[in-house]
């Protein structure tokens, strides 16, 4: 290629064929068609009344009425996107029952096995010396459960949901929504018209809320603590669900050595590594049917914890019942002071498995986790533990194996057993958490792209991740291998499940404060309360760092590593795109024939710009001997919702003068939808929404130049123009999707005289010729064929960066970037009809 057709990176300039201009071009803040960007504009228009023309003034005000502007075409459902919402068809009473059942076998499995283990990690810590110990330790369990779980996530946090979507990720994007702090600069004001999108916005009044909205918009460093935040939790979620299934299953299967004689710590740790791999094995067949298959297991799992508890409080000592006097906190912390504290980490083990209820909300709905948690598994557990410590009260020696050996000697294989299956079903909740957070993550731009298998046609939440799921079981194997021992890896569990904790309520309190509006007082009160009481169990695990508690320490520090780069260079990536993009002067130059030739055919250039023609194009144009006569634009934008209606999916725009046919097609998705169809069904259906699209668009252009012809003396028409000027003294009748959008190229035409009664363009229904032309020119387009057309693009750092940018950007996000699903593979692209030029960003 000769040095003047090439494309210069950085700089903001393109060098085609020995001309330069300078990127970004006219109207900045416009769409490249030169409209206003998504500017709202009100349905009515007032006229002014002294219009001396007679017979005119109430034709006028009959008309006056705006075209509605056709920018959301639905690719899929072939809608005009319309003013109603998006809201799911509520369940009915036995449908949410029947999902409170299915949540047994997903969500409570993790918190339903804490009693095999909770009891003898607190007890190593602090000796059973009088029926303090015991009836404290007790009292602190029953608050914990009580406090945490039941009053924060069941009655609080529940409800900070996103659409019915939980997790950190989607509180983050619940945030983004109210406050413009997405680190991806690609927000439109047409993201605000998706129903699912329309939130209660701050009052004016209330002077906090918009105070917190202006501060986290104009500090950018408030705006990456904000995303690190919830980057971290994450992090700790996904190394939960590497901790849960070592801890669950070994606590299950260490029954065994009490049991059976001679069965040592390694016969312990192959039969849990051979469940594991079981466990991770089924997960391909999907939530629905794993939760369906589980879930009649951990109904028998709870009913006998109840029962066996019951037992054994009639049998030992029902005077236990005394720890629900909370006194007895105070009296056990006052007798084992520093002790008590320490065993405050194995205390913490019966909530483990909590957030679970919030991250795997988008598999169910919130109703259906309340039931479930405040009528079976909270008295459940009770019971359970209550059970226990009557026990304890007879036989205090036994806290070592305290679950097993309160179990009557005739229920102890089957309780096994079931105890085994609970243990691989508390993994499942962890798991299924797991993929619905990185799902999130990689929707709004802040981890790699992976394949995701939609494992449910009903439910949209119930998800797969192959990757993911295959490396939580090799790690779960490397955990168990490793550390051979429940203490251990109690002190690496606490750790991960308090962090995340954390994370949720120091978002949650910030959805009070900016979105909720709720009372100051009580909006402190939340973080007070909870985050005390977090913050206090999180100084105790920490001090258990050397001893185990460095691995999820570890975990999120590679994860939140990993998560950072990508969302960094992404947006870097992105940055670059838009300073390259090529001017409106420059295609103006070209002209319609863009300096090569046009041949039959639909282009389709994918990249991520919503505005402006990327860089990219240009070496296309330098590469290929001819180009297609029809090119659209596609970009795949996630917006912070979890689900775009169909209806609204679409937003289409012209780019450049009509006869250039080009297009924009901005394809905006929810971070919980997931991309399905084949490329012949988008083929048509995005056809099918082209033609909608220009045919709305001249019936809006034939009654606004009726409209304006009533105006004006004289009107120039163009066969190039598919804009027109404003009107003088009436600039509220601009359409902004027409408005200033034509040729720069000058062409004169014949002037109209204005009529008083209605243009025939408006009052006849004939096709118009330009219409007609076109619809043959886009037709003749598909029977040509599509081609995709792909960058296949490297990021750099500029040689004048510092190190650690270079480092970031030049290897670990290189590395992610070749390591990760190819964009052809993600948007289902057949390799036939791919045309890729290589293109370096400097950063």
């Amino acid at each position: 290629m000769a040095e003047e057709d090439r494309i210069e990176e950085g700089g903001g300039s393109v060098r085609l064929r020995g001309r330069t201009y300078s990127g970004g071009g006219v109207g900045e803040s416009r769409w490249v068609d030169g409209s206003d960007v998504d500017s709202e504009s009100p349905p009515w228009s007032s006229l002014d009344e002294d219009d001396d023309r007679e017979g005119y003034g109430s034709l006028r005000r009959r008309l006056v009425k705006k075209p509605k502007r056709v920018d959301s075409l639905d690719v899929e459902a072939m809608e005009i996107a319309g003013a109603h919402g998006h809201h799911p068809k509520d369940l009915s009473t036995w449908g949410t029952l029947a999902l409170a059942f299915q949540t047994l076998g997903v969500v409570y499995g993790d918190l339903g096995t804490s009693p095999l283990y909770v009891f003898s990690d607190v007890f190593s810590k602090v000796p059973i010396e009088s029926d303090v110990d015991i009836l404290g330790a007790l009292s602190l369990v029953m608050y914990t459960i009580a406090l945490l779980p039941l009053a924060k996530y069941v009655f609080v946090v529940l409800k900070a949901n996103d659409n019915g979507e939980g997790g950190t990720f989607a509180l983050y994007s619940l945030i983004c929504r109210y406050a413009k702090v997405n680190m991806l600069p690609n927000h439109q004001p047409s993201d605000e018209k998706i129903s699912s999108f329309k939130l209660r916005l701050p009052t004016p009044e209330l002077e906090r809320a918009l105070s917190i909205k202006e501060t986290l918009e104009r500090r950018s460093s408030l705006k990456t603590l904000l995303l690190l935040l919830v980057m971290l939790g994450t992090s700790l979620i996904i190394g939960d669900g590497i901790l849960t299934p070592a801890m669950s299953v070994m606590s299950a299967v260490s029954g065994l050595q009490g049991a059976i004689e001679g069965i040592g710590t390694t016969v312990v740790v192959v039969v849990s590594i051979v469940i594991l791999v079981a466990l991770f094995s089924i997960q391909q067949f999907g939530t629905s049917k794993v939760g369906f298959t589980f879930a009649p297991a951990l109904a028998l799992w709870f009913f006998s914890l109840g029962s066996i508890g019951i037992y054994n409080l009639v049998k030992y000592d029902i005077s236990v019942v005394r720890a629900f006097n909370p006194a007895y906190i105070y009296f056990f912390f006052k007798k084992n002071s520093k002790g008590a504290w320490s065993s405050l980490g194995g205390c913490v083990l019966c909530i483990t498995g909590s957030e679970a209820m919030f991250a795997d909300l988008g598999h169910f709905s919130v109703r259906s986790i309340q039931i479930a948690f405040t009528f079976v598994v909270f008295p459940c557990l009770l019971l359970a533990y209550m059970g226990q410590a009557a026990y304890l009260m007879k036989y205090p020696d036994s806290y070592a194996r305290i679950f097993y050996d309160s179990v009557p000697d005739s229920l102890f294989w089957p309780m096994f057993v079931v105890a085994t299956l609970a243990a691989m079903i508390a993994s499942q909740a962890m798991i299924s958490a797991t993929f619905s957070v990185v799902k999130q993550a990689m929707s709004l731009g802040c981890f790699p792209r992976l394949k995701i298998i939609h494992t449910s046609r009903k439910l949209m939440g119930q998800i797969y991740i192959p990757v993911m799921n295959w490396f939580l079981m090799i790690m779960c194997v490397v955990v168990v291998s490793i550390f051979r021992s429940t203490t251990d890896i109690a002190n690496a569990y606490g750790i991960a499940e308090v962090g995340v904790m954390l994370v949720t309520t120091s978002l949650v309190t910030l959805v009070m404060l900016l979105i909720w509006q709720t009372n100051l007082f009580v909006a402190l009160c939340f973080p007070l309360l909870f985050g005390s009481i977090e913050l206090t169990y999180f100084s105790a695990i920490l001090s258990k760092v050397l001893e185990g508690g460095w691995l999820p320490l570890a975990f999120a520090a590679v994860f939140l590593t990993v998560m950072y780069i990508w969302n960094y260079g992404s947006v870097l990536k992105y940055q670059s795109e838009v300073r390259e993009k090529i001017s409106m002067d420059f295609m103006h130059e070209l002209g319609s024939t863009l300096g090569t030739v046009r041949t039959p055919g639909i282009g389709l250039l994918y990249n991520e710009l919503v505005q402006g023609i990327p860089s990219i194009f240009g070496q296309f144009l330098l590469s290929l001997p001819a180009i297609h006569s029809t090119i659209v634009f596609v970009c795949i934008k996630y917006v912070p919702i979890p689900v775009v209606p169909q209806e609204e999916r679409f937003l289409f725009r012209r780019v450049c003068p009509k006869d250039y046919h080009m297009f924009r097609c901005i394809a905006r998705y929810g971070y919980k939808d997931i991309r399905k169809e084949d490329h012949h069904a988008f083929e048509q259906l995005l056809v099918q929404s082209l033609e909608n699209f220009l045919r709305k668009e001249a019936q809006d252009l034939a009654l606004e130049s009726g409209l304006n012809e009533m105006d004006l003396d004289s009107f120039s028409v163009s066969t190039r123009d598919y804009g027109t000027r404003g009107v003088v003294g009436n600039e509220e009748l601009r359409i902004p999707l027409m408005h200033d959008t034509r040729s720069d190229a000058t062409q004169t035409s014949n002037q109209e005289e204005v009529s008083p009664a209605l243009p025939s363009s408006v009052m006849s229904s004939d096709i118009d010729p330009s219409l007609e032309y076109e619809l043959s020119a886009l037709r003749e387009a598909i029977d040509s064929g599509f081609t995709y057309f792909l960058a296949h693009g490297e990021v750099r750092a500029k040689k004048n960066s510092f190190f650690l940018k270079k480092l970031a950007i030049n290897y670990m996000y290189a590395f992610l970037r070749r390591n990760c699903r190819a964009g052809a593979a993600n948007m289902s692209v057949p390799h036939m009809n791919i045309l890729q030029v290589g293109m370096t960003y400097m950063v």
